[in-house]
């Protein structure tokens, strides 16, 4: 009987630290509200002006206004991802190689 709660208790802390494994790294941005359009937020970081996209999954807590002060937590997704073909190095140019002839007995060089 121990045996097989030991077992489920190491199933289930496998499971739970490749979930957690899975997820991508997140990131922060915190500023002003500039301006909200549909579905994106800007935000003031500086010199900066951040667009971050929001969905309907968004959790949103507090008045989201213009002029708000916000902190946006925000992960990087992969809209599309295009693999390109392998180019082969080029061919380093070999130049043929320069035959040494020495001239016959008696013979002018050059002639």
């Amino acid at each position: 009987m121990r045996v097989k709660v030991l077992a489920v208790i190491v199933g289930i802390v496998l499971l739970s630290v490749a979930v957690w494994a899975a997820k991508p790294k997140t990131y922060q941005v915190t500023g002003p509200v500039l301006e909200i359009k549909g579905d994106i937020i800007v935000v003031q970081k500086g010199d900066e002006k951040w667009e971050i996209a929001k969905d309907a999954a968004t959790k949103v807590t507090g008045d989201l206004k213009v002029g708000a002060k916000v902190t946006i937590t925000y992960t990087m997704t992969a809209a599309n991802v295009e693999v390109k073909a392998e180019t082969k190095p080029a061919q380093p140019e070999t130049k043929p190689a320069v035959s040494k002839k020495t001239p016959a007995k008696g013979a002018t060089p050059g002639k």
